[in-house]
């Protein structure tokens, strides 16, 4: 299927403009979606009620308040929202560049692609390999749904990523946590240093990695179709310490070697916890038949069929 852009840009670069079409990179189509459901297997729908009065309040009839203090608002109405925002535009001004590693990923918000419109395929090209050869990305300001938000644009496997960033007052800092430094001695250090390069690897392949749980509730929803039981499996064995005090040297040469390292000072082990696992009520929903999905034992290159339940 092709991708389908959610609008038309234009990239301002000194004086050359690029016409771009602007692609959502991530893709959340594929979730796995309840409904939520009467005891009868009917649809419900949210109402929204007044805490003063208990009556049904339409969403045409609400307004927007600010809480100042405790239960007192100042209160806004749409037009007054409206006349607050950003207009939207279709430029996306370029206000510098700057090495590409120099934006902390913590900062990192939504991501796009954009690829060239129509006549902007040189200037696009241009601009890609000029920020690819000079090992930076550019800063960018887009006016977007009544928001002006800070853009990087990288380059990235022959294309442009168009990275939204989150502004400074919404990024915590390391420093408001209590981190307490501890001086480590030289063999432990080494020991780590053995380990990390024992378990390097070259690069990052996302294809290697599956979301289990996803796959254990698609599996479930297969088995709830063919009229199965789900029964809650026991609470899988803990792999760490179990409440024993583990000697950090021991630890580190069992890692090494693949192995559980000696507990140095025995503590009383806390009880492992079991849940039951309650009969689940079938509700009255007509039935349904769907071929159960198939799926691989390892990470699949591609996501599992699609998704059965949606809002």
């Amino acid at each position: 299927m092709a991708a389908r852009s959610i609008a038309s840009l234009s990239l301002s670069f000194g004086l050359v403009s690029i016409p771009v079409k602007l692609y959502a990179a991530t893709e959340s189509s594929s979730d796995v979606r309840f409904n939520l459901l009467a005891p009868d297997g009917s649809r419900v729908k949210q109402q929204y009620v007044s805490e003063k009065t208990g009556a049904v309040v339409e969403r045409s009839s609400m307004n927007k308040g600010y809480e100042f203090e405790r239960d007192r608002f100042v209160v806004f109405t749409g037009d007054e929202l409206k006349a607050l925002e950003d207009g939207a535009s279709h430029v996306v001004e370029i206000m510098a560049f700057i090495p590409e590693k120099a934006v902390n990923p913590v900062f990192y918000d939504k991501a796009y692609y954009i690829a060239p419109d129509k006549r902007g395929g040189k200037p696009y090209s241009l601009l890609q390999q000029a920020l690819a050869e000079s090992g930076r990305c550019a800063l960018a300001k887009w006016a977007f749904r009544g928001r002006t938000r800070i853009v990087q644009v990288r380059p990235e496997e022959g294309g442009l990523v168009f990275q939204q960033l989150l502004y400074a007052d919404e990024v915590r800092s390391l420093s408001d946590l209590h981190i307490e430094h501890v001086q480590v001695s030289d063999s432990e250090l080494k020991l780590a240093l053995q380990i990390i390069e024992q378990g390097t690897e070259d690069n990052y392949d996302p294809t290697a990695y599956v979301d289990e749980e996803k796959q254990r509730i698609l599996a479930a929803i297969d088995e709830k179709i063919e009229g199965k039981q789900i029964i809650a499996n026991e609470p899988a064995e803990a792999t760490g310490s179990g409440g024993q005090v583990i000697d950090l040297m021991d630890a580190l040469r069992a890692s090494l070697k693949g192995g559980k390292p000696k507990a140095a000072a025995a503590a009383t082990p806390a009880a492992p916890t079991r849940r039951s696992a309650d009969p689940v009520t079938e509700l009255p929903v007509a039935p349904r038949t769907r071929k159960p999905a198939t799926r691989a034992a390892k990470a699949p290159a591609e996501a599992p069929g699609k998704v059965r339940a949606r809002k």
